[in-house]
């Protein structure tokens, strides 16, 4: 411990910012206190990827709960300093832009068939998501994740919501996003940038972020990317860092076994409703019910609670 902290509790891995209102003094009486640290040499830290077995992982943790929630996705090597980011954050707006009603997701999985509260999807990390609507800053990474979160779920609608989501994912793999989707979705995030950025203390989080990924100012930075955004360029990107043969499920849910045995043998989940639905979403409901998850028996594994965190 002490050696670590020798290594790397040092001015050169140092980066100080300041933001609101303070004294002019007090910037000078920091550095003056920070200069007790000694100089030090820069730590670089590299990490490689992780290497993950082909094929789709479904990890069920048994828990008496009243919903089933749902997790599905796999790392990327792209983050905000490769220059297809932009695109990729487009999609990702699209498809599941967090606590957005005009997202597609939320749209196929929440308004039209009522299936939960929360469908999104992401190309950074986001924890304590269910608590705000922007992320925070100051979460700088090597590695990113693609995720599609789906939650809360009735867990007799839970293999069809999988299901769901699934279907909507290898579609959008399939398809792209249509001119109309792109454009719209480029405007708001033109736009949208400004809330993540509404606050000093948040200018100053993303400001060391971009520091970090060696981007321009980000409000600035993601504007002039929109803006040289072609439909071209984001369907590339999805055919690029989306069409993975390595995802990762996670589900929580209490009949943990039926829905492993469901999955397995590839059972019919119809989904009802309370109310009339279109005919048009009814004729897709029977081929998402039928939707095929291509898993081996052995990467579909039940783990109790207690033992997820041994």
């Amino acid at each position: 411990m002490r050696e670590f902290y020798r290594r790397n509790y040092t001015q050169a891995n140092l980066v100080i910012g300041l933001a609101g209102g303070y004294a002019p003094s007090l910037p000078t009486r920091i550095e003056a206190d920070f200069r007790r640290l000694p100089a030090g040499a820069p730590v670089n830290a590299r990490f490689g990827l992780p290497k993950l077995e082909t094929g789709i992982k479904i990890e069920i943790v048994k828990r008496e709960t009243r919903s089933t929630a749902i997790s599905l996705g796999f790392p990327i090597s792209l983050t905000r300093a490769d220059k297809d980011w932009p695109a990729l954050a487009l999609v990702a707006s699209y498809f599941g832009q967090h606590r957005s009603s005009n997202s597609h997701l939320y749209q196929v999985l929440r308004e039209a068939r009522g299936l939960n509260y929360g469908d999104y999807s992401y190309i950074e990390y986001f924890p304590r998501g269910m608590y705000q609507f922007q992320p925070d800053p100051n979460l700088g990474r090597q590695q990113q994740i693609f995720q599609i979160w789906i939650r809360p779920v009735e867990p007799k609608n839970g293999h069809f919501a999988l299901r769901a989501a699934l279907y909507e994912y290898d579609k959008l793999i399939k398809e792209g996003l249509s001119k109309e989707a792109f454009e719209t979705t480029k405007t708001f995030l033109s736009k949208f940038v400004n809330v993540l950025t509404k606050t000093q203390d948040a200018q100053l989080g993303y400001a060391l972020d971009s520091r970090y990924y060696h981007i321009p100012e980000f409000t600035s930075f993601m504007r002039d990317e929109l803006a040289k955004l072609t439909l071209d360029d984001v369907n590339r990107a999805i055919q690029r860092y989306l069409k993975s043969d390595a995802m990762r499920i996670a589900i929580i849910t209490k009949d943990a076994q039926g829905l492993r045995d469901a999955i397995i043998l590839n059972r019919p989940s119809p989904i009802t409703y309370n109310s009339p639905k279109p005919q048009e979403l009814l004729n897709e409901d029977k081929v998402i019910q039928d939707y095929k998850i291509n898993v081996r028996t052995g990467d579909v594994v039940i783990v109790p609670v207690e033992k997820v965190f041994e």
